[in-house]
């Protein structure tokens, strides 16, 4: 089975978009790097990879960590994905699928 070559959107994504490239939009999201609106859906993976890029530079002002984020965007980050959260949850997500291999 061929691997799709366009993302989905986040809205569509599995587990409630508690995905690799779900997390690189809702942090796009906390940045500004793109409008809450926009889903990436249709995207090819060179536009997914250009945003990780962008998202990457942001974090790396702060040492990629929440707590060196500026009062302002750590409640945006914390609103963002802890909706995120609360959605997947109540779509049976339970966030055991990013832990299995730890054992």
């Amino acid at each position: 089975m061929n691997k799709p070559d366009r993302y989905i959107g986040i809205n569509n994504d599995i587990h409630g978009g508690m995905t690799t490239i779900g997390k690189i939009i809702r942090d796009a999201w906390v940045f500004g790097v793109l409008p809450e609106t926009e889903t990436c859906e249709g995207w090819n993976l060179a536009g997914i990879d250009a945003l990780l890029q962008k998202v990457n530079t942001e974090w790396d002002k702060y040492g990629c960590l929440v707590s060196q984020l500026p009062e302002e965007l750590r409640q945006r980050h914390q609103k963002i994905h802890g909706d995120a959260i609360a959605r997947a949850r109540a779509a049976g997500w339970s966030g055991e699928t990013e832990t299995d291999d730890e054992d």
